[in-house]
């Protein structure tokens, strides 16, 4: 899935960003996050979305709340994402998908003026994510394929292994770290790698401790 709007570089996104405080929900550049919008303030946030430039910043919250005002702090590093399909279910939720664009770093959050949480945000630090594909070549493939394999024989999952074997790097690694079973700390821990070299070694370690401790688990099917 693409976009028809085109992202160069920092310039071309805005300096401030709804945000959608959602734990354990990890977004990257050109991964694709589908979700079922339910609460008033985010259809709110949608509906805004969709007037201006379709982007909303994911960004998860942090375990603290804030003592003055009791509303969760967020981590400082989010990703934002266009609005590239929307459904209306009949019952008053938008299903929506987001492709990412590029992290952001929150500089500031911006006093309520609206159901939804909104933040000034810079892009420069990371610039790389502007790039499709950029750093493929640093990845250790064999070491995130070994880790997967790794994890599906402790849990049983089921992977389409012949779209792993067609995926490009970074599609590979960003794909597996969005679907990963991790918690808040270690998701955060994959957005905020500095590069997709140094991603993809976060993963393999984060899958190592988790097997080594026993505590991953599923059902499900990944593909």
């Amino acid at each position: 899935m693409g976009m028809n709007a085109v992202y160069r570089g920092p310039e071309d996104c805005p300096s401030v960003v709804p945000v959608f405080p959602l734990p354990g929900a990890l977004l990257l550049p050109r991964g694709q996050m589908p979700l079922n919008i339910f609460e008033p303030r985010y259809l709110a946030m949608v509906d805004e979305a969709l007037k201006t430039d379709r982007i909303i910043g994911m960004v998860q919250p942090d375990a603290d709340n804030d003592p003055l005002t009791n509303v969760p702090k967020l981590y400082r590093i989010g990703c934002a994402g266009r609005i590239t399909q929307l459904a209306e279910t009949g019952d008053g939720r938008y299903l929506i998908t987001l492709i990412g664009i590029s992290r952001f770093r929150i500089e500031e959050e911006l006093p309520p003026v609206s159901p939804f949480r909104r933040c000034r945000v810079t892009f420069e630090p990371f610039t790389d994510d502007f790039t499709a594909r950029a750093g493929e070549n640093d990845v250790d493939r064999a070491g995130v394929v070994k880790a997967l394999r790794d994890f599906v024989n402790a849990v049983h999952v089921k992977v389409d292994w012949r779209g792993i074997e067609e995926a490009p790097n970074e599609a590979l690694v960003n794909a597996l770290c969005m679907m990963s079973p991790f918690g808040v700390r270690e998701k955060q821990a994959l957005l905020e790698a500095p590069n997709l070299k140094s991603r993809a070694e976060v993963l393999i370690a984060l899958t190592e401790i988790e097997l080594a401790r026993g505590g991953v688990g599923s059902d499900s099917t990944l593909q």
